[in-house]
């Protein structure tokens, strides 16, 4: 599972800034104000309870999330149990806060599990702070029942600072939110912590098979193929451990149901009023095609996270469109075939963005930035398709890749589905 990490390419800048930013002491769990409205309903006989997994790749994985699924089910058999798994490998809160109402809140949950921690890495506190205040305004905004928790995972590269006792940086900028809220926060890694200060833990190995093997390893506990993702078998064990002993503590705080309210916010500038728009919204030029997922097996693929997703392939097609607002970007997929494209916003100079990576020997979902920290006014937008690719053979070989077939690579095409935007558009 090869996905995009801002974590491991950003870890000495990390640890460099985890300086600077007041680390919490590290402690399984802060159970808060509890899960008292999911909890109640869990306990009543033919409930349908729906719970919400937001999150990156680790949640996507078949670890903790069905794990929990299924030891919820096990623990309240009176009620019925289902999952909105909305995890995107390789994305953070700064995604999520955009595409949490279509992938979430709109299939009405009762419970909901946010996982940022590892893919919010590299991001600066205040980012943080705007995105995951943004997740919890909206939702108790929608659904003021619905319960959440955050879940912090852990990769070797940020567990420096576990080591020591504290909190990572992402997790502690996480846990102002909470506490402001009083959201429970559950850190699923405080044991694989433990291990890998005595010394018996594996951050990154296969799991033994043979005796030969089983040997060598003996008295070691394999975590992960690759220091971030867990073994299915080892590492997501501990993290639904982690859940389970969790909720202990987190039904002693669980006082009567109540709809939660809304109050000051912690930081003036969240994302509360973060959107996901159809592409659609936009003007786009005659060679963009609608992919639509009916009759279009690309488009089918990607039709749970994008309605409207279009494709242009030819140097010169454009999309333009105005805002008025303070954060823009658009929502896209990138893979093989993918170019490059011309930003141009407002008045100021244009700047050429590939849509392409090291990891783009598949398509997966991204984001093309286009402006944040923008004045709250009126801006122009223009996005063109570039004549020329990239180096793709160079980008690559970043993280050993290499072009297997050319025909697969050998094309400029962008893939446009909806723009993320903190503001209004301006028709």
């Amino acid at each position: 599972m090869k996905f995009l990490l801002v974590a491991l390419l950003c870890s000495v800048s990390i640890l460099h800034a985890a300086d600077e930013f007041p680390l919490v002491a590290a402690e399984e769990c802060r159970p808060r104000n509890g899960l008292p409205n999911f909890l109640t309903k869990a306990n009543t006989p033919g409930a349908e309870i729906k719970i919400g997994y937001l999150g990156g790749s680790i949640t996507a994985q078949s670890g903790w999330r069905p794990k929990t699924l299924a030891h919820f089910q096990k623990a309240y058999p009176q009620a019925k149990f289902t999952e909105i798994n909305a995890a995107i490998g390789g994305t953070g809160s700064d995604l999520g806060v955009f595409r949490l109402k279509q992938d979430v809140l709109d299939h009405k949950p009762d419970l909901m599990f946010v996982e940022f921690a590892v893919n919010d890495g590299g991001a600066a506190p205040e980012q943080i702070f705007r995105c995951m205040e943004g997740i919890v305004r909206q939702t108790w905004k929608a659904l003021p029942e619905c319960d959440i928790c955050f879940v912090y995972t852990l990769t070797e590269a940020l567990a420096p600072a576990m080591l020591e006792g504290k909190f990572q940086r992402s997790a502690s900028a996480m846990e102002k939110i909470a506490d402001h809220y009083g959201i429970p926060t559950i850190h699923m890694a405080m044991e694989v912590a433990k291990l890998a200060k005595e010394g018996t833990l594996v951050w990154k190995a296969k799991l033994p098979k043979t005796d030969e093997e089983k040997k060598a390893l003996e008295g070691k506990f394999v975590f992960a193929p690759d220091s971030v993702h867990p073994h299915v078998e080892t590492g997501h064990e501990l993290y639904l451990e982690a859940i389970v002993r969790s909720m202990e503590p987190i039904k002693a705080a669980s006082q009567s149901p109540a709809a939660h309210r809304l109050g000051a916010p912690f930081i003036a500038t969240n994302y509360e009023q973060a959107k996901l728009l159809p592409i659609s919204n936009a003007t786009l030029s005659e060679g963009f095609t609608l992919l639509d997922p009916h009759t279009n097996e690309f488009g089918k693929r990607w039709a749970n996270r994008m309605t409207t997703l279009h494709k242009g392939s030819k140097p010169g097609e454009t999309i333009t469109f105005k805002f008025k607002g303070t954060r823009c970007s658009i929502y896209d997929i990138i893979g093989p075939d993918g170019g490059q494209v011309i930003v141009t916003l407002d008045d100021k100079p244009a700047r050429i963005v590939p849509r392409f990576d090291a990891y783009c020997v598949y398509h997966r979902l991204s984001a093309l930035m286009i402006g944040s920290d923008l004045e709250d006014t009126v801006h122009t937008v223009k996005i063109e398709i570039h004549p020329e690719q990239p180096d793709k053979a160079k980008i690559l070989a970043k993280n050993g890749n290499k072009i297997d077939k050319p025909e697969r690579f050998d094309a400029t095409a962008f893939y446009p589905g909806a723009i993320l935007l903190v503001g209004e558009i301006v028709k």
